[in-house]
């Protein structure tokens, strides 16, 4: 039995528990969580925002830690390996986006069950879901990238951020501001978009050139424009935003309906996406990536009696910038 903490019901609190863990088979690891981030979806899987959580739940998908056992058949990890995990915990193998190398949008139905999460002493995972960690990556501070920074990373390299390239980020919170640092690695101008002017400082700190309140940006500015903001219902003025061709991806996902007028998408031949995760390939170039360029979340440490806030806390954006579970508090 493993300590944990769990949500028992739909937008019941966080509770310490005990829960078994699966025996780990010929080609599993066991690792010891050494801190689990806590992301923005932690709050709407709890609450059931997204209509298919299921109970009770272990959650927490940005994990850190050390592998302190390995299956006879474990070739990618040894014991004593430092390694990292993200949502991606599983996936069935053979549907056609795993066998395109998509893992993250398995069709097959080889998900995790649902108290398989990192806010427990330990996991069990397949070697193939734990990703080594580079030396250079602090386990606490690189715990965010397995889901904020690869999700930010997979956008960004799929819609061709680079030099020359006008990106803005919408919102400067966990996703946000490990998107403008990872942008400004890649050689993109990078401006953020914000609803705050205290958000600017810290802004062009994480490397952004350009900084607007939402209300008064540019129109026609912008290349790419990745929105991580949960709580906007109306894409009209951020559509403004972008040039011709210019697309629109939604990585911040609003609970509430969107709003999306087409006038913006047809006369700047614009486009709107939307984004996950990045796939298993994707998060170790992301890994590689942050090791070369220093990159890593800025976090709070905090302890498990603190977590009784932590949802809260996201909510109102009392961030700066992520908050970090330290698991041997438990």
């Amino acid at each position: 039995m493993v300590k944990a903490l769990s949500v028992a019901r739909a937008g019941g609190p966080l509770e310490a528990v005990r829960i078994p863990r699966r025996e780990p088979g010929p080609a599993d690891i066991v690792v010891d969580v050494a801190y689990a981030g806590v992301c923005h979806s932690d709050v709407h899987l709890a609450r059931n925002d997204w209509g298919y959580s299921t109970y009770p739940m272990v959650l927490g998908h940005e994990v850190t830690g050390v592998v302190s056992a390995v299956g006879a058949e474990v070739t990618a990890h040894a014991v004593g390996d430092r390694v990292a995990a993200g949502m991606l915990l599983a996936s069935c193998g053979t549907c056609p986006s795993c066998r395109a190398g998509r893992e993250q949008y398995c069709t097959g139905g080889g998900g995790a069950p649902a108290d398989a999460g990192g806010f427990s002493e330990r996991i069990v995972i397949g070697q193939d879901f734990a990703l080594s960690l580079p030396a250079g990556l602090d386990l606490a501070a690189a715990a965010p990238l397995m889901c904020a920074g690869v999700t930010m990373f997979s956008a960004l390299r799929e819609w061709g951020a680079g030099p020359g390239v006008r990106v803005a980020i919408a919102g400067l919170g966990g996703l946000g501001h490990l998107g403008v640092r990872l942008a400004a690695a890649m050689g993109a101008r990078v401006s953020v978009l914000s609803r705050s002017p205290a958000r600017e400082q810290d802004a062009r700190r994480f490397g952004a050139t350009g900084f607007h309140l939402l209300a008064d940006a540019p129109a026609n500015e912008f290349d790419l424009i990745i929105s991580t903001v949960s709580a906007v219902t109306d894409l009209a003025p951020m559509l403004a935003l972008l040039d011709v061709d210019g697309t629109l991806v939604m990585a911040g996902a609003p609970v509430t309906p969107l709003s999306v007028p087409v006038g913006p998408l047809i006369t700047g031949r614009r486009r709107l996406a939307g984004t996950s995760i990045g796939s298993l390939r994707e998060a170790r170039e992301m890994l590689d990536f942050c090791a070369a360029h220093t990159i890593t979340a800025e976090v709070e440490i905090i302890e498990a009696d603190q977590m009784g806030t932590a949802f809260a806390r996201l909510d109102a954006a009392d961030t700066r910038y992520r908050l970090v579970l330290d698991t041997a508090t438990l």
